[in-house]
């Protein structure tokens, strides 16, 4: 018989499985995120602190909602939970992440160890735990680090399993405590991967051959017996079926929950991600059976891994005279003949056999495709739990040899080379997990026939801006996959990088051309994979670049809505477009169409907010970019954006209010001149000239030639009664931009005031007239300039010349009156009208009024946070943030021109003041 009572772990066998772990996974520290991670990490809110915790328990594993088809239906929070404190520990840095699933691994070796001791002798469970520990197969649930959810829920299946041993009492009583504790540990492990649940079929399978020693013909026996009215069942067959019914009972009401949980519904799949799933009898039969010895040939033989066997990895049987059944003939004669000897034969060699067969066979259930399709054609992830059975039966086996003399050191021989082998495997195979690039040309080296694996080597390289070397794997991918579409929308967006537009219609309009057609006349549904619609999207956000191909966009956006309803990216998009169509209301219109899809995203919001801008609404757009930050706080846009919107209000009451935001900005942003920029604007506005001063120059330290933050500086400067030191700020404004109007004219009234440099000023207002000759002010500030240098003819000739251009206004034609008198005038030449030190007896003192801040570079809050081009076959779509899309259309003169009349207008803070010397 197998031994009742567990064999405690020493601690020399605990050092040395944890010691072994440690050897072959310590270079996984050193590995980045990839593949799964970065969609299940990087992009996944849920693993932000700032995110409820509440919706942890909301969304499945990658931050989907439940509810939306798009959702794997992966239900994880705990495992999610575990990524959320590594994110407080070490926030995004890979290495803690890695260090913290290396030691779980060790873990769960550890408890597979103790489990090992319920039906091997001491030594073979050592050599069980010591395989399991270093099998090359679990590269991918280690070292990938959403791998976690098969380790931490292999934790819990382990402790379930090792719980419900303790049930039996004395005489074969029943112990309520231990299945209690069975029932919560499968609950906290099916929260950490749904295979946990299948814990339950393993103490089954124990409970019945092994607790009770019962075996299938004494069952069979038993059971006919009673049936036929010749015996009752046994009283410890009772316990037994009691046992099971409330631990099934349970186990049920588990499966009702998390029925409840995912909605009914079951997770949707193209088949692209398992082409067996969507073919027909028997091809979808003979594929599915074929896959079992291929996942067994896995375990047996971890010589050829790879990290994707979807797509065309494994060509799907069609006939039943493909020779690869045989494989799977031969596979179910092995497995059939192990399962008999395990149920037929009392002795603790078939429990074992029967044991490890339960662990094998039962956890892969949930992968199998048995009752439902997965979105993997094989995942080497899943063979976690079930390499536990594998190990049990190689050291069962070998425990069987070794017992033979002849054999003896034969054995030890091979099994030494078997756990080298494999410990070096793991450690090489782990060095493949260090980028996304190095995993998916390993991966190609295995196999070469899935498009997948070229995309995703493609991706790598176009984040690393290599866009030639990536378009040459996103080609190879349209040839191994011709109706793959995300493959032919990868070599849009490349061609797209690089600038060859037509090319990237061109691949956009294939990929589109591969989409289900509509059949005039037919009525019929077509599933659709949600990435793929952003083939229209794509498209359109490519040919609405030429301004003629507006409404051909717009048809492709409304297309996409027309598929797909829900379609929330086609509306944000089609609210872009439409706001650059100048019709922000029907833009309106989309934004709060797609609002009712999302309510809790705060981009929506925030790009409904610059729609109310544009509908000159200011205080709608105030309550939405309010409503972006209560939804997320740190909304770099919404912060900066709705600071200068209170701003540019005039409302003093809201000054507070718009510098508190800025500066949460520049928290978020210090190296973005335009934060500093605008406190600086902030604290002219409020009189802080000291402050103002610190800001303006922190803007000018990270862009010398921010030329707003210049002027302003030189201006504050002049106002301040420091216009000599406004003089070499200006000098730098006029090295980056020669053409600043303002700035002439500002360096020039110095020079005239303050430095008495005539002619220096007189070239200032030359310079501005040979650029702009209708510029009132320069013209004017000329005429003064003449007057000074006593050309009195040449003044009047030059007020005339600008009153031309000016006839409305009533202080040109009074200092013409003026200089006319002066003229005539006798006592001219003993008094000057327009005393030395004054720029302009006219008008000299009326360029601060004319040189009001400048803000034509500032950033207006108009700026739509836009969509991209979508990468297909790989990871969930980016988040949303700051965008700087080259196709966003510059603001246009005239909308500048009522900016500054605005700020003109908001700030009354200069008074025009004429000075005009009668020569009295």
């Amino acid at each position: 018989m197998l031994v009742e009572k567990m064999a405690d772990i020493n601690l020399k066998e605990v050092t040395l499985i944890i010691g072994v772990v440690a050897a072959c996974y310590w270079n996984s520290l050193f590995c980045g995120f990839v593949f799964d991670d970065v969609s299940a990490i990087l992009d996944n809110k849920d693993v932000h602190p700032s995110t409820p915790l509440k919706t942890l328990f909301q969304n499945d594993f990658w931050g989907t909602p439940m509810s939306e088809e798009r959702s794997h239906k992966s239900y994880r929070p705990l495992t999610v939970l575990t990524f959320r404190l590594n994110y407080w520990f070490s926030e995004l840095k890979p290495m803690s992440y890695h260090l913290l699933n290396m030691i779980f691994h060790a873990v769960v070796s550890v408890i597979f160890l103790k489990v090992c001791k319920l039906f091997l002798d001491n030594r073979s469970s050592v050599i069980a735990s010591l395989l399991f520990a270093v099998h090359p197969i679990h590269t991918e649930a280690v070292t990938g680090v959403v791998g976690r959810a098969e380790l931490l829920s292999s934790i819990f299946f382990l402790a379930a399993f090792l719980s419900f041993t303790k049930s039996k009492g004395p005489d074969n009583s029943i112990v309520w405590t231990p299945i209690a504790l069975t029932v919560f540990l499968v609950a906290v492990a099916t929260l950490c991967k749904e295979q946990g649940i299948t814990v339950v079929g393993i103490c089954c399978v124990y409970e019945v051959f092994i607790a009770q020693g019962y075996t299938l013909p004494l069952l069979c026996t038993t059971a006919g017996q009673f049936l036929r009215g010749k015996g009752s069942i046994p009283f410890s067959m009772l316990q037994t079926l009691i046992k099971l019914i409330a631990l099934m009972f349970s186990t049920l009401l588990l499966v009702v929950i998390r029925v409840q949980v995912i909605q009914s519904q079951l997770p949707v799949f193209t088949r692209f991600d398992n082409p067996a799933a969507v073919s027909p009898t028997p091809t979808r039969q003979l594929t599915f059976n074929y896959l079992l010895p291929v996942n067994a040939w896995l375990l047996l033989n971890p010589s050829e891994l790879c990290c994707d066997w979807t797509m065309g990895t494994i060509p799907l049987i069609e006939s039943f005279l493909d020779i690869r059944n045989l494989a799977t003939f031969i596979f179910f004669c092995f497995l059939g003949a192990l399962g008999v000897f395990g149920v037929r034969y009392p002795g603790n060699s078939s429990k074992t056999v029967l044991m490890a067969l339960c662990l094998m066979a039962l956890p892969f259930i949930p992968a199998s495709n048995l009752f439902f399709p997965v979105g993997f054609v094989v995942a080497e992830r899943v063979l976690y739990v079930p390499s536990m059975g594998f190990c049990i039966l190689v050291a069962h086996g070998w425990q069987k040899i070794s017992n033979k003399s002849v054999l003896k050191k034969l054995s030890w021989v091979c099994l030494s080379m078997v756990i080298l082998t494999h410990a070096l495997k793991t450690l090489h195979r782990n060095w493949d997990w260090e980028s996304e690039y190095t995993l998916f040309m390993s991966a190609l080296k295995v196999n070469k026939n899935n498009a997948k694996l070229w995309n995703n080597v493609g991706h790598a390289l176009e984040n690393e801006k290599n866009f030639e070397r990536a378009l040459k794997y996103f080609l190879q991918a349209t040839h191994v996959q011709p109706d793959d579409i995300g493959a032919h929308m990868n070599v849009g967006r490349t061609y797209k990088n690089l600038n060859r537009t037509k090319a990237a219609e061109e691949s956009y309009m294939t990929a589109k051309s591969l989409m289900p057609q509509i059949i005039p006349g037919k009525k019929y549904a077509a599933r659709i994979a949600p990435n793929h619609l952003n083939v229209y999207i794509n498209l359109a956000n490519l040919i609405r670049a030429n301004e003629s191909r507006l409404e051909e966009a717009d048809q492709l956006y409304r297309q996409a809505i027309s598929m797909r309803p829900d379609f929330k990216q086609a509306y944000i998009s089609r609210g872009e477009l439409l706001l650059k169509m100048n019709k922000p209301v029907k833009a309106k219109e989309a934004y709060l169409k797609a609002l009712e899809l999302d309510k809790n995203n705060a981009d929506l919001w925030y790009n409904l907010a610059i729609v109310h801008i544009e509908l000159k609404e200011p205080n709608e757009a105030l309550k939405n970019f309010n409503h972006a930050l209560e939804l997320n706080p740190k909304h770099k846009l919404a912060l900066f954006n709705s600071a200068i919107l209170m701003q540019e209000s005039g409302e003093v009451k809201l000054r507070p209010e718009a510098r508190k935001r800025l500066l949460s900005y520049v928290n978020e942003e210090p190296l973005d001149a335009n934060g500093y920029f605008n406190l600086g604007m902030l604290a002219m506005d409020d009189k802080k000239d000291t402050e103002a001063e610190m800001w303006m120059k922190k803007a000018i330290k990270l862009q010398a030639d921010f030329r707003s933050a210049l002027f302003n500086l030189a201006l504050l400067y002049s106002q301040t009664a420091k216009e000599l030191m406004a003089l070499p700020i200006l000098e730098e404004l006029l090295r980056y931009h020669p053409d600043h109007i303002k700035g002439l004219i500002l360096k020039g009234d110095i020079l005239m005031n303050q430095k008495k440099d005539i002619l220096g000023a007189k070239k200032c207002f030359e310079k501005i007239l040979e650029m702009d000759p209708s510029n009132v002010q320069g013209k004017h500030n000329l005429c003064v300039v003449y007057f000074e240098e006593k050309d009195l003819l040449k003044a009047e000739r030059c007020l005339v010349e600008t009153l031309a251009l000016a006839p409305h206004e009533e202080y040109i034609q009074r200092h013409l009156s003026i200089v006319r008198d002066k003229i005539s005038s006798s006592s001219f030449v003993e008094q000057p009208v327009f005393p030395a030190g004054k720029t302009s007896g006219i008008e000299g003192d009326k360029i601060p009024t004319e040189n009001e801040k400048e803000i034509k570079s500032k950033p207006r809050p108009t700026q739509i946070i836009k969509t991209s081009d979508n990468k297909s076959q790989l990871k969930s779509n980016k988040q949303l943030g700051k965008n700087t899309d080259k196709e966003t259309p510059p603001k246009t003169t005239k909308e500048i021109k009522e900016i500054e009349k605005k700020r003109v207008a908001a700030l009354k803070r200069l008074e025009e003041i004429e000075r005009i010397l009668n020569g009295e």
